[in-house]
């Protein structure tokens, strides 16, 4: 499964990938809610304990585009599957096929490890990614609410 631009991301990536998490969180209105940092991101991404994989997309030696992802389990399949956690293109790089080129290759990448699902989540109002999913066929899931504990909610719930 090898795509000429695309390789694994390695720990001198955390401050390539560390920028890329703030200028999507910008682009999300939500620059402010980010709390790692570069070192965080080399703990986290790439340390013993790490519970996720991720890539970066080069044209020429520069990045532009980054995707990661984690690991999940359905019951009901059996079987593991993945969650794509951040899909960012640089705003220079859009247009040009990088997003679907990446999926694809995550798709591939779930198909030879066998995995049962391939899922994502999107901001409501990101009409320009929406377009590119709907594009490949995926099915959103619209019958599920998805629920979040964060931050003083998770600390508040698990202390009562």
């Amino acid at each position: 499964m090898d795509h000429p631009n695309i390789r694994a991301a390695v720990p001198s990536d955390a401050e390539t990938i560390f920028g890329f998490i703030c200028d999507l969180a910008e682009f999300e209105n939500a620059r402010h809610e980010v709390e790692t940092d570069i070192a965080a991101i080399t703990e986290t991404v790439f340390g013993e304990n790490s519970v996720c994989d991720a890539l970066i997309y080069e044209d020429e030696g520069k990045p532009l585009a980054f995707a990661l992802w984690y690991y999940t389990y359905s019951t009901w399949q059996g079987r593991a599957g993945l969650y794509l956690e951040d899909l960012y293109v640089s705003p220079d790089a859009r247009g040009r096929g990088i997003g679907s080129t990446i999926l694809k290759y995550l798709a591939n990448y779930a198909l030879e490890k066998g995995y049962g699902r391939f899922e994502w989540s999107v901001l409501d109002w990101n009409t320009p990614a929406i377009k590119t999913y709907d594009a490949t066929g995926a099915k959103p899931q619209s019958e599920w609410i998805r629920y979040r504990l964060s931050g003083t909610d998770l600390q508040d719930f698990a202390k009562a």
